[in-house]
């Protein structure tokens, strides 16, 4: 599983780039834990109208459809400039210097090639959604209360093409780091279990103080 990971920051352009992306990464993050939080509430209107009316909300299930591409997508590169991801690190976590920093270079770069092809093929999906021509500029809608499928569709390139920019500026920080000798800015460093403490602790008492 992914390690706890610290990001190193400069004054380097990279840098200046990494922390220009990341604002709008955390607000894309934000949409998709509002995403969460809606359908909570769109499951407690449903729930409670079922059984006090016997009148669930009309076209719930339309409405998780809808919001699954803003919780599935939308904080996808926010996790990856925070080393959130799921990976194993039994090998990696062994290597260090550049090795490390080859490991994880060929790991983004696969990466970004898998999700260019994503970007791709998820807007060649929306494309066949979308028509200015149709009802709701949509070919297709969902089965109940027939909500325009397009702009759902449109959401997955969108963070796609934010989380490919995000691949390119590790893959620069990376191939830095492999040129200087030099830990890389702009991407998750994975910490040992006793660094990881310390920072959880120092974050803590912190919180208490403050």
């Amino acid at each position: 599983m992914a390690a706890g990971a610290s990001v190193l920051t400069d004054g380097s352009l990279l840098s200046r780039l990494d922390q220009n992306l990341l604002r709008i990464e955390r607000p894309l993050a934000l949409i998709s834990g509002l995403a969460v939080f809606s359908l909570m509430l769109l499951a407690v209107v449903s729930v409670s109208g079922r059984n006090a009316a016997n009148s669930p909300l009309p076209g719930y299930v339309d409405w998780i459809e809808q919001a699954m591409p803003l919780i599935a997508f939308m904080g996808v590169s926010f996790v990856q400039r925070e080393g959130g991801h799921i990976r194993m690190d039994i090998l990696i976590g062994r290597l260090g210097g550049r090795a490390l920093w080859i490991v994880e270079f060929i790991g983004v770069f696969l990466m970004l090639l898998l999700m260019i092809l994503l970007v791709w093929g998820s807007y060649a999906h929306f494309e066949r959604s979308f028509s200015f021509d149709a009802p709701m500029w949509s070919n297709d809608s969902s089965l109940d209360i027939a909500l325009p499928l397009w702009p759902a569709k449109l959401l997955a390139p969108i963070a796609f093409s934010v989380l490919c920019a995000r691949l390119m500026l590790q893959l620069v920080s990376y191939g830095q780091a492999i040129w200087r000798g030099e830990p890389p800015v702009g991407v998750p460093l994975i910490e040992d279990a006793a660094t990881q403490a310390a920072r959880e602790a120092q974050s803590v008492s912190g919180a208490e103080q403050s």
